[in-house]
């Protein structure tokens, strides 16, 4: 063949090269493919780790509450039960009349008394020394009227008749008085109360905070799977079916979280409870035994935190089942 002939040959072959079918260019990536056997929502994402932390944090926050205002309930029910069972006379001085022989018919009116097991009579110098905190070690009292005390000690389970022994007193004894602590208790248990509904707030407000994180989540992860979720619900899937999904996502989610925030506050109450025994012997340690008691929460604190960590939870699932029925609505 000749060069010329070859020239045409490779001109034409080029040719042909160029109109041949180009290759087919990529196709988009579509969106994932819901396989057999496989969840609608990815068990592990980003999002689903920052709202397992979101949760884990508040079901702390809701657990450390729970437990204070559980410390503080059973200190003030403690406090309550030692001021009930002491009631104190207090005889104060009057001109003309010597106190000692007062302050002994208060203790023998004391004695006779239904239900009084055991009577202590504060000396002078006792009595001197409680006022120490207040006005100052090293002044003379003997010019002050320093009331004398005189402590009674309830049987357990006995009733005094306290209006009786107020009428004994007032008419053998001169300036006696007599306090059973009534007013304490009473705001004892006002400052007990007020705790526990702070702590029920706190849980209200936890809670509250958890079901918006939750709603958004479930929105983005519907916005995330918009595509398979359309699908399947064109195609007859039903409402429950797939919020049921969504729901057991978000089950797990919470019940994740609430593990991990309520262990975190048991751990703390134990090191806490630790730390307390450890200084029980220092005079830091002594106020705390007196405030908080032995700063254990008890099975009663430990069962409040698990119930928290599972109330947690299924907010969690029941806050993403609404919000999934309501977006298929919205898209119906």
């Amino acid at each position: 063949m000749t060069n010329v002939g070859m020239t045409d040959w490779n001109r034409t072959s080029a040719e042909r090269h160029d109109w041949a079918e180009p290759e087919p260019a990529a196709e988009p990536q579509a969106e994932r493919p819901l396989g057999r056997n496989q969840a609608l929502v990815p068990a592990a994402s980003i999002a689903g780790r920052a709202l397992v932390t979101v949760i884990a944090i508040m079901t702390f926050l809701a657990a450390l509450t729970a437990g204070a205002a559980q410390l503080l309930a059973d200190a003030s029910a403690d406090w309550r039960s030692q001021v009930s069972r002491e009631v104190t006379i207090q005889v104060r001085p009057s001109p003309g009349r010597a106190i000692d022989d007062e302050v002994a018919k208060a203790a023998a009116a004391a004695r006779a008394a239904p239900g009084v097991a055991d009577v202590r009579v504060y000396t002078k110098e006792e009595s001197e020394r409680l006022l120490e905190p207040w006005l100052g070690a090293g002044l003379n009292f003997e010019e002050l009227p320093v009331p004398r005390l005189v402590v009674l000690k309830i049987s357990p389970g006995a009733e005094v008749d306290f209006a009786a022994l107020r009428q004994t007193l007032a008419s053998q004894v001169k300036g006696a008085s007599l306090d059973d602590h009534r007013m304490w208790m009473e705001r004892l248990s006002t400052m007990a109360n007020t705790f526990v509904l702070l702590g029920i707030g706190i849980l209200g407000l936890v809670l509250t905070a958890t079901a918006l994180a939750v709603a958004f989540a479930t929105r983005g992860a519907m916005d995330g799977n918009r595509g398979i979720v359309e699908v399947l619900h064109f195609v007859g899937a039903s409402d429950a079916y797939i919020a049921s999904e969504f729901q057991r996502h978000f089950l797990r989610l919470g019940l994740r979280g609430g593990a991990i925030g309520g262990g975190a506050a048991l751990v703390f109450f134990l090191l806490a409870g630790w730390l307390a025994a450890a200084w029980a012997a220092t005079p830091e340690g002594t106020q705390l035994e007196a405030l908080f008691g032995r700063f254990s929460i008890g099975w009663r604190g430990f069962a409040a935190v698990v119930a928290i960590a599972l109330l947690v939870a299924g907010v969690t699932a029941i806050v993403s089942g609404l919000t999934v029925r309501r977006t298929l609505q919205e898209l119906a």
